[in-house]
């Protein structure tokens, strides 16, 4: 489909314009949903997969630096990206933008996003409890195992993360003709 332009003109001395003749424009006509979906399927892969993996220990990390006692959350980052790089497979070069080629890109980068902001998330939470548990065994010690229940707790939701990240990347299947 074409977009369809006229040559148009004003007057000064009339009121309206006149349009005489009809060009058509070599530019196709994209909506805003098929020129995304056209990226999203022209980028490599492989590109989405370095991405996820770079997401699951970049932010990983940054939720490992948050406060006290949460150093746990960046070994749960390189844990998985280790996982999700042993999942990246060649594929030859006229199986790259495959289907198949595709979803394992995806699967790979959806799981290195769940795992890093789980993991930042779990930081987050780590670090608020554990600093508000020094302060609160500075006052009264016996609160310190009630505090640390509570942390562990917390640190459960980067558990989760790991096993969510872990699931998905069972899903990055590349196609089997190797390159």
């Amino acid at each position: 489909m074409f977009v369809k332009l006229y040559v148009c003109w004003f007057k000064p001395e009339a009121s309206h314009g006149f349009c005489d003749r009809e060009v058509t424009s070599s530019l196709p006509r994209m909506s805003s949903a098929s020129s995304w979906t056209r990226a999203l399927t022209q980028i490599s892969p492989y590109t989405f997969a370095a991405i996820g993996i770079a997401i699951s220990i970049g932010v990983s990390v940054l939720g490992a630096a948050c406060v006290i006692f949460c150093e746990a959350v960046a070994i749960y980052g390189v844990i998985v990206a280790i996982i999700l790089q042993t999942k990246l497979e060649s594929v030859s070069s006229s199986q790259i933008y495959a289907p198949e080629s595709l979803r394992a890109g995806y699967a790979i980068f959806a799981s290195g996003i769940i795992v890093g902001f789980a993991n930042l998330v779990c930081g987050l939470c780590v670090g608020i409890i554990g600093s508000s548990c020094a302060l609160s065994d500075a006052q009264n010690s016996t609160l310190f195992v009630k505090i640390l229940v509570i942390e562990i707790f917390g640190s459960a939701l980067g558990l989760f993360g790991v096993i969510v990240g872990i699931i998905m990347s069972a899903q990055a299947t590349w196609p089997a003709g190797t390159g």
